[in-house]
């Protein structure tokens, strides 16, 4: 069964096209200031100076900067997933390896392009212990698990589920080592956290 999602970030969702676009533009400015000024010196302040709108638009929003942070995790996540499928889409159902591949070079690319992404991934830093349904890396291998079987014509279970669970997690440790060790990603590391994937995933997959 899937976790429950946690509660959605925001205190007001945008109704108009405006409003929407105001909220985009502060996400946007809270993830340029968390690569240049890092999570702790973030504030509701600097965000709103720089996307050039009044404070309390901010706090129309969001009730303080962790709130903000946890919005920008979810907004990645969805743009992660609408990446992924675009790959699929050209993709055949018959073989999971591209697939798989898919799922990695997508998380890559985000990696190295996405506005504080570094920080902020699909989740905020030293989040409290709020149980596995606010887990960042349990949030985003429910969602693959779904993208996968959607796409391989699978009926999940929970040994799939927990399968992608471990990839994931194991994923992250790997992709933060080739990152810390070149800021593009360390080509040989990124190959190896590929075969891995491949290696684990076959006994589920294949």
């Amino acid at each position: 069964m899937d976790p429950v999602p946690p509660a959605h970030p925001l205190r007001r969702t945008p109704v108009q096209q405006r409003s929407a676009d105001r909220l985009a533009r502060i996400l946007d400015a809270c993830a340029e200031l968390l690569d240049e000024t890092g999570y702790e010196n973030l504030s509701t302040r600097a965000v709103a100076l720089r996307a050039g709108v009044p404070i309390g638009s901010v706090y129309r929003f969001f009730g303080n900067k962790r709130a903000m942070a946890v919005a920008l995790a979810h907004r990645n996540l969805d743009r992660y997933a609408d990446g992924i499928q675009k790959r699929l889409a050209v993709l055949p159902v018959t073989d999971w390896r591209p697939v798989v591949d898919a799922v990695l070079d997508e998380y890559l690319a985000m990696k190295r392009s996405v506005p504080g992404f570094a920080l902020v991934d699909f989740g905020v830093p030293a989040p409290p212990a709020e149980g596995p349904a606010a887990d960042p890396n349990h949030l985003v291998a429910t969602r693959l698990t779904r993208l996968l079987c959607a796409h391989l014509r699978l009926v999940p279970d929970a040994g799939l589920e927990r399968a992608v669970l471990v990839a994931v997690e194991a994923t992250d440790a790997l992709v933060q080592l080739a990152f810390r060790s070149d800021p593009a990603g360390d080509p040989a590391i990124v190959a190896e956290t590929r075969a891995m994937m491949h290696a684990y995933l076959a006994r589920v997959l294949d």
